[in-house]
């Protein structure tokens, strides 16, 4: 079952995805060569709780950490540990928090000192789908189209567009209705209406399309040992229209990177 939100549950979703950007943005200044996955765990505990909230994925579905830390060929749900990050890497972090009873919840993968050509265009591409599939978010228009738009951009690359992981609705539950794959026909699917809030992550590899698990019961990773990419935001329809309750823009500022690419789904009054 699809839950609508109301405008004053939806500025209260909002509280907990900006505690997760201003998380996101403070581990970008982290996340060099030689730290190690857990310590940034402790560093993302540390600052959730000091803004008032709760680490979202602790102890979710029995998960032991506050981060999903996934390098390279891992996708999603890598576990936090004491292997050091190498020049050359990538590294999708994932978090979640609780505010008042809502979630928030979103991902960015990073680079670690100088990537390959190859793997950054892999990040370029990805990031940009999110926004692709972000734009389909509206009022009237289905689940379908936002997979179709990530599928379509991101095959055009000959990338490898993840089916068993989708995104999710978000609320006073991590995984609410509706799924959100990253693929689909347009006009398929449950229909958008005004109220809900989803997280939209396409999960995008250099190659195949195809996952395996490790056997801790958690970290997914490439079936042929090639980078994936990772990004998700936290989006309401809002006046029929998708807008923002997360945000790049404290990543943004912490590396450097100037962009407007987020301004066309936010309510700039």
């Amino acid at each position: 079952m699809i839950v609508i939100k109301t405008p004053e549950e939806i500025e209260l979703m909002r509280e907990s995805a900006l505690i997760v950007s201003k998380t996101l943005g403070m581990l970008a200044r982290e996340v060099q060569p030689g730290v190690t996955t857990l310590h940034l765990d402790k560093l993302a505990e540390e600052h959730i709780r000091d803004h008032g909230a709760e680490p979202g994925f602790l102890g979710l579905y029995d998960f032991p950490n506050t981060l999903c830390m996934s390098p390279n060929a891992q996708v999603v749900h890598g576990i936090p540990n004491n292997d050091v990050l190498m020049e050359g890497d990538i590294i999708s972090i994932d978090c979640g928090a609780l505010k008042n009873g809502f979630y928030g919840d979103h991902a960015y993968t990073f680079e670690v000192g100088e990537v390959a050509e190859d793997t950054k265009k892999l990040l370029e591409v990805t990031k940009q789908s999110l926004y692709e599939g972000i734009r389909q978010f509206k009022s009237g228009n289905r689940v379908g189209d936002v997979g179709y738009a990530i599928q379509k951009y991101t095959e055009d690359f000959g990338y490898g567009v993840v089916r068993e992981l989708v995104g999710h609705g978000l609320g006073k539950v991590m995984h609410e209705d509706p799924e959100m794959p990253n693929y689909g026909k347009r006009g398929r699917g449950k229909k958008f209406t005004e109220g809900m809030v989803v997280a939209i992550e396409p999960m995008i590899n250099l190659g195949t399309k195809d996952i395996k698990q490790l056997n801790d019961g958690w970290t997914i990773l490439t079936k042929d040992g090639k980078p994936s990419a990772h990004f998700e935001h936290d989006v309401a329809i809002v006046n029929g229209k998708p807008e923002l309750l997360s945000t790049f823009k404290y990543i943004d500022k912490a590396l450097g990177i100037k962009t407007d690419a987020e301004d066309e789904f936010r309510n700039l009054k």
